[in-house]
């Protein structure tokens, strides 16, 4: 009985070895399955992230794209109104110093102030503390002379000198502070002299 119960053992231990071989084979592999397919997963979360991540950059970058451009466009329509309101005072100003009929200067002279306080208000909600000092420093200039001119024009018969005088005033006094908010405007685009 020895020797079959030795050639059962070894049969047994043989049976055992082939399926434990296989059953280990089995979980190494699903082991290695798994350890793949978290890998993936781990590689897709990583490229999902990184097209995130993409994705904000590119939207981060147009925002700042469409905010220049508004800017830009802001800049373009507050610099012209500035400088159409000045040049229509300094056109009524020679209308009211020719002794012309000052009515149709007047008229574009109260167009263009609207036209500045349109776009000036509009540019309050748009430009930068950087641009708005400078602007504001403009604005004020510009309607201290209006408010002169306004003044003069009401009897120009007797205030003859004071427009004669306010035509340098307008040069030296008011256009430097226009030139200043463009300078900074210019400054804030990015835009090199």
């Amino acid at each position: 009985m020895g020797a079959s119960w030795t050639a059962l053992l070894i049969a047994v231990v043989g049976v055992a070895g082939t399926l434990g071989a296989a059953l280990l084979t089995q979980i190494r592999a699903d082991r290695t399955k798994r350890m793949e397919l978290q890998a993936a997963a781990e590689q897709r979360r990583e490229e999902r992230g990184h097209a995130e991540e993409l994705l904000r950059a590119e939207q981060a970058r147009q925002q700042q794209r469409e905010s220049l451009e508004r800017r830009r466009a802001c800049y373009i329509t507050l610099n012209t109104a500035a400088r159409q309101y000045l040049t229509e005072m300094s056109n009524h100003l020679h209308a009211l110093r020719r002794g012309e009929d000052p009515a149709p200067s007047l008229e574009n002279l109260e167009a263009g102030r609207l036209a500045y306080r349109e776009s000036y208000a509009e540019s309050q909600m748009i430009i930068p503390d950087v641009v708005s000092r400078p602007s504001s420093a403009a604005k004020t200039r510009l309607n201290a002379a209006y408010k002169k001119l306004r003044a003069y024009a009401e009897q120009p018969s007797l205030n003859v000198a004071e427009l004669a005088a306010m035509e340098a005033e307008l040069h030296e006094e008011v256009w430097p502070f226009l030139s200043a908010m463009k300078t900074s405007m210019r400054a804030d685009l990015g835009v090199e002299d």
